[in-house]
């Protein structure tokens, strides 16, 4: 099937929904997501974009912006998930606790804004990734409509690129949990060391895709290949800097960018 056609599908799919909550992180996926809802629902649509200590402080700005941009009306939530025993110790489910913490509360919302449901951008690409927080999705009844559209994430982009929305080339996001092994426990300290290493990077013009994979007191960098000349051009700005908030060894990943590289199930041949 086409996107035109399965961009139809979305359009009737959402037409039957009547009112929807979206779970907006800013991202490629659930911008097109509430761009369409937009269209087809109008005031019949809120953003919902959590707030929280594993959501990089850019991300959060850039979904105000985006929400803005679509004349959507948005709400930011601060989400507990920081209290939670079981996420703190970012066992290998540990996106169960984040996302079954984000969809109770957008439940809420949902019920007092009288919206008969709560979606997600979920698209056909993700099944074959590792995503225990699908889990609370089911649980919690969340449709995912480009997955139900059979959309894929690059049909996503490709429509993303026919609206002429921001995110049309926006690289792939994730929390900053995400950056530090299983098994290890989260602390603020650690997720505050990532997302300025990763902001300190993006500033010296390092772009497309990247991730400073935490362990301790070692600081892997994964960027996207083209990336390298750039990373050892600027080797000791970089240096100075991370050992500056807290790094003893820096080092770059040869294999460059993968997603998911501490998935359970991750394949590196892929």
């Amino acid at each position: 099937m086409l996107p035109e056609k399965k961009l139809q599908k979305l359009t009737r799919i959402l037409k039957e929904m009547k009112g929807v909550v979206v779970a907006f992180s800013g991202g490629a996926d659930s911008t097109l997501l509430l761009k369409v809802a937009a269209d087809v629902l109008g005031e019949r649509v809120l953003a919902v974009t959590a707030s929280s200590e594993t959501y990089p402080k850019e991300e959060l700005k850039e979904a105000r912006e985006i929400a803005c941009r679509l004349g959507v009306k948005h709400e930011i939530v601060k989400t507990g998930e920081w209290a939670d025993k079981h996420f703190r110790a970012n066992p290998v489910n540990r996106c169960y606790f984040c996302k079954k913490e984000l969809f109770q509360t957008m439940m809420e919302i949902a019920c007092r804004e009288r919206l008969p449901f709560v979606v997600d951008g979920t698209t056909k690409s993700d099944l074959s990734d590792f995503r225990p927080g699908s889990q609370a999705a089911r649980e919690l009844s969340v449709r995912h409509p480009l997955l139900e559209a059979g959309l894929t994430k690059e049909e996503v982009r490709a429509l993303s690129r026919k609206f002429r929305l921001p995110t049309a080339e926006k690289p792939a996001a994730a929390c900053l949990a995400s950056r530090i092994p299983y098994g290890i426990p989260l602390t603020r300290e650690a997720l505050e060391k990532v997302d300025k290493a990763e902001r300190y990077l993006r500033s010296l013009g390092i772009s497309g895709n990247i991730r400073l994979r935490y362990h301790q007191e070692i600081a892997r960098i994964e960027v996207d290949k083209y990336n390298f000349p750039k990373i050892l051009a600027e080797h000791l700005k970089i240096a100075k800097y991370f050992k500056k908030i807290g790094f003893k060894f820096i080092t770059l990943d040869l294999e460059g960018y993968r997603t998911g590289s501490f998935n359970p199930n991750f394949n590196p041949k892929k």
